[in-house]
């Protein structure tokens, strides 16, 4: 089941050329587990394929191919090529033929679920107390100190 909540329409920088707001908020309420979320981050661990998402988000559904993203993020085409794969890997990035182009869009629904999977308990610890929270996750590990 998806849900979406309108939000105010986005500078015409971010739509697609269909009109699609590549800012509203889509909600999926399927659950992302912890090995996909940390396979996600992992990939988003490296500057590079930070930046390439970044890229691809900015530019909304209409995406950029390759040469466009290595001459924007001086990044070489080869080393780009690599970190393409890796988050296409990770279902963060897509790639379509368009023609003799191959254009790679974010994939806004699965980046959608990583910052649900981060954010999906945000602030539901803030009314508990410091004890509250030790029962319901048993008590908190002792840190070693180092020096």
């Amino acid at each position: 089941m998806t849900r979406s909540r309108a939000t105010p329409a986005a500078p015409a920088r971010y739509r697609g050329s269909e009109g699609i707001d590549a800012r509203r908020i889509i909600y999926i309420s399927s659950d992302m587990d912890n090995l996909t979320a940390a396979e996600a981050f992992a990939a988003l661990g490296h500057e590079s394929r930070l930046a390439i998402l970044q890229f691809l988000v900015e530019c909304g559904p209409e995406g950029a191919d390759a040469s466009t993203m290595s001459a924007e993020l001086s990044i070489p085409w080869t080393t780009l090529s690599h970190h393409l794969d890796h988050l296409k890997r990770t279902g963060l990035v897509r790639a379509a033929r368009e023609g003799r182009r191959l254009v790679h869009t974010a994939e806004f629904a699965a980046v959608q679920r990583l910052s649900t999977f981060l954010l999906r308990n945000c602030c539901s610890r803030q009314t508990q107390t410091p004890s509250q929270r030790s029962e319901d996750h048993g008590p908190t590990p002792a840190r070693a100190h180092r020096r």
